[in-house]
């Protein structure tokens, strides 16, 4: 197809709604009035839109913006048009990659309102020029939410969110000069917690390990506050946090040395309020949070009181940084058959873990251990551990007697189908959902960072940053969520075309001793619902039966 016949798209992009101005309607008309007067009337009733409202321009990750360049790939067209020049990209690097992008595939990029057409060698010029000006205006917004960081900062106040473990969020009134209420909310502590908080910090200096710190927190029964055993991921948190730290001199030296943004006085640093750290961690879309380096933290002295000696608080940061290269390691293979089917008679799952011998063929030797037994140092659970090499050969030797009827084999299939149904359904619905909230809680987020831009000095600007904050927590609750359902997915049977295609071999039986690891996994859960290790028997339960099935391995 000529280029002269080639479609014309129009792109046009709002961070959020406001039902006036520049809305994404009015740029699309503008957009076509230009292609009307520059092309044709037939390329304007012809052109092909695309238009996301609710993203924002500081990335090309945008759903329509994608699908517009992969027809640019697959399809061709002849022009992309916008209104402004920042719908497409406020980042230089994107924008400039874009342009030579364009350029390869012989498309003319317009920009309505600074007149620029890519087209000619200074439209193309006057263009870069102009994205310049676009990423200094997103600079300048993050520089303006940064200075209102600055200014809570001299405040010591809690932004709000779900306040650490030892400590409650308390609203706080005040009255303006111009006599206007005001609310800010600062922490206050609640000593059951703070206790806990204290222990922790105990045992991770008396043994140097988040690791023994988890045990001893279960072996003496202490709980969350959702009462749930503490995690060494909560431990680690908790002993990162400087919320906790007691804001000392040794405190204040250890700041000032690490080159930290500090807002309060040597002489505010009493030895009896806690610190307020801001800055500390930042978003990306569809990303866990990621914790900056602690130069770049804005700190200041809390209204509340804090738990941890600067000194300890500072020992237990140089014993975290030092046990990085300690921390465990996720073993690259894992040739365990039975992870996520087999449970200790306690009720906690077993996971296989490496040992450093091997077999007489080379490979590797690994033992299924409990859960609940290694995190707690066996004080929880003493169940003997059970060789994973030899478990799970017994397991798939009668994997493959079942199989061998045919018959047999297909109602297992059907009786694992109905099993996992309504929770296969239920689970995908609970992802979808929370991944809808998600996507709705970022465009919050980005649509409350962009109001920002266009404040002047307001006292609204706190309860902006502070609603920002709440929501980064809702983020964070969302993601994990949604990773725990999604392992429950991925535990689960085969999918219907797996299911459909080992209903139609005829060469199944006879090739299982030749499947992969992850096929054999496969075929195991087609068959077994879960399998329980009571120390001397494996206790294999099967799909549609009331029985289970006995393997001696004691």
């Amino acid at each position: 197809m000529q280029n002269s016949e080639l479609p014309i798209a129009i792109y046009s992009r709002k961070s959020k709604y406001t039902g006036k101005g520049e809305s994404i309607g009015n740029q699309i008309e503008l957009c076509k009035e230009y292609i009307r007067t520059h092309y044709s009337e037939e390329d304007a009733e012809k052109a092909l839109i695309y238009e996301d409202e609710g993203f924002s321009g500081k990335t090309l990750e945008r759903p329509d913006f994608k699908k517009m360049m992969s027809a640019a790939k697959t399809q061709g067209l002849k022009a992309i048009v916008v209104y402004r020049l920042d719908r497409i990209s406020r980042n230089i690097s994107d924008f400039s990659k874009l342009i030579e992008e364009l350029s390869h595939l012989n498309i003319a990029f317009v920009s309505i309102r600074e007149q620029f057409d890519t087209s000619t060698p200074t439209g193309r010029a006057m263009m870069y020029i102009s994205s310049i000006f676009s990423q200094l205006e997103r600079e300048t917004i993050a520089e303006r939410i940064r200075d209102n960081m600055h200014e809570l900062a001299k405040t010591g106040r809690w932004l709000g969110g779900t306040p650490p473990t030892g400590y409650a969020s308390e609203a706080i009134k005040s009255i303006t000069s111009e006599g206007k209420s005001k609310k800010s909310c600062k922490l206050k502590m609640i000593p059951q917690e703070a206790d806990i908080v204290r222990t922790i910090y105990d045992l991770y200096l008396e043994y140097d390990s988040q690791t023994v710190t988890e045990a001893e927190l279960m072996k003496r029964g202490i709980k969350t506050k959702n009462n749930n055993y503490f995690t060494r991921f909560s431990i680690k948190a908790i002993l990162q946090n400087p919320v906790y730290a007691i804001a000392d001199k040794a405190s204040f030296d250890y700041f000032r040395a690490n080159n930290t943004d500090l807002f309060s006085s040597e002489e505010e640093f009493d030895g009896i309020h806690g610190i307020m750290a801001y800055n500390r961690t930042f978003q990306q879309k569809g990303k866990a949070t990621i914790y900056r380096p602690i130069e770049e933290w804005i700190v200041s002295v809390g209204g509340h009181p804090g738990l941890i000696p600067g000194k300890t608080w500072i020992r237990v940061q140089e014993s975290l940084e030092r046990n990085k290269s300690k921390a465990y390691r996720k073993p690259r293979t894992n040739e365990a058959l039975l992870t996520g089917l087999l449970y200790c008679s306690c009720g906690n799952h077993m996971y296989p873990k490496q040992t450093r011998q091997l077999t007489e063929d080379g490979k590797s030797i690994y033992t299924y251990v409990c859960q609940l037994k290694e995190r707690s140092r066996r004080s929880l659970c003493s169940q003997t551990n059970i060789c994973g090499n030899s478990l799970d050969l017994a397991v798939w030797e009668q994997v493959k007697l079942l199989s061998a009827d045919q018959n047999c084999f297909l109602q297992f299939l059907e009786e694992n189908r109905k099993f996992y149904a309504k929770e296969y359904g239920d689970c995908k619905e609970k992802i979808a959902a929370l991944q809808r909230e998600h996507t709705e809680t970022q465009k919050k987020i980005q649509g409350l960072i962009d109001s920002l831009a266009d404040l002047e000095d307001s006292g609204v600007k706190p309860y902006i940053i502070q609603r920002i904050g709440d929501l980064q927590q809702e983020l964070e609750s969302d993601t994990a969520r949604i990773h725990e359902l999604q392992q429950t997915l991925s535990r689960h049977s085969l999918s219907d075309t797996d299911l459909l295609r080992i209903k139609q071999s005829s060469m199944f039986i006879t090739c299982m001793d030749e499947m992969a690891t992850e096929e054999k996994r496969a075929v195991i859960r087609t068959l077994v619902q879960k399998v329980v290790w009571d120390g001397v028997q494996a206790h294999i339960l099967l799909f549609g039966s009331n029985k289970d099935s006995k393997i001696p391995l004691g």
